[in-house]
């Protein structure tokens, strides 16, 4: 399986939010911004890679922009907002931080894992929702950019954790038990690569590379995600 590609898709998970630090249910565009310290984690992200992404887009949540705002300052370059690359939306559990809640949203989150795409939050999206509005946005950028003639350099997407570890489990058949249990911190990413058949390849997740299975080592970076974080 070779690449039909120049250049990889990083799916980046957003600086730490305020939301992030009271362990809330933020799912609801625009939501909560950064704190200092996501605006670190996202210099600190640009700072760390070799090169400049070659395209930067970000949803349209205010963390995620203001994510992708700290990049571009750094790589000295533009960021475009994409609509449909937002978080799951939690509906009747939007800004709760109780265990009960979490729970629950991680109850209908492994369903999603293990085929279940038509369970919905409570009062909000279904796994199948989530992938109509967000796969769209991947297949353009596929298109358009990385199989484009003259293309080369990576596209980072900054988005957020619960669906990004949906998408990337998605395109890639990932082995859903890693996909589920391995969060994302805040600022890592998912590095995805098109491959011939119309698939993709997963490269990295977080700090992890593969085989991606339910074997893999678990994420001892201290970049982990806070205790309890329901949305890594």
């Amino acid at each position: 399986m070779s690449t039909s590609g120049h250049g990889r898709l990083l799916l980046v998970r957003h600086g730490q939010s305020w939301a992030n630090v009271e362990r809330s249910l933020d799912t609801r565009p625009p939501g909560a911004e950064l704190t200092p310290l996501g605006r670190e984690q996202a210099r600190a992200f640009a700072l760390g890679r070799p090169q400049a992404p070659a395209l930067l887009v970000h949803s349209v949540a205010v963390r995620a922009a203001q994510t992708a705002g700290e990049i571009a300052t750094v790589a000295g370059m533009g960021a475009v907002v994409a609509e449909g690359v937002h978080e799951v939306q939690a509906g009747e559990l939007e800004g709760r931080n109780d265990e009960p809640a979490h729970a629950e949203f991680a109850r209908v989150y492994q369903h999603w894992h293990t085929g279940a795409l038509d369970v919905a939050m409570p009062g909000g999206e279904s796994g199948a929702q989530v992938l109509e509005r967000f796969l769209p946005v991947v297949g353009e950028l596929r298109s358009s950019y990385l199989e484009a003639d003259g293309w080369a350099g990576d596209i980072v997407l900054v988005s957020h954790g619960a669906a990004i570890r949906l998408v990337a489990a998605a395109l890639t058949g990932v082995d859903p038990g890693f996909a589920v249990d391995r969060h994302l911190a805040n600022t890592e990413a998912v590095a995805l690569a098109p491959v011939t058949d119309g698939r993709w390849s997963c490269l990295q997740w977080g700090p992890l590379t593969p085989p991606f299975g339910p074997d893999a080592p678990a994420n001892t970076a201290p970049a982990d995600p806070a205790p309890g974080d329901p949305m890594g």
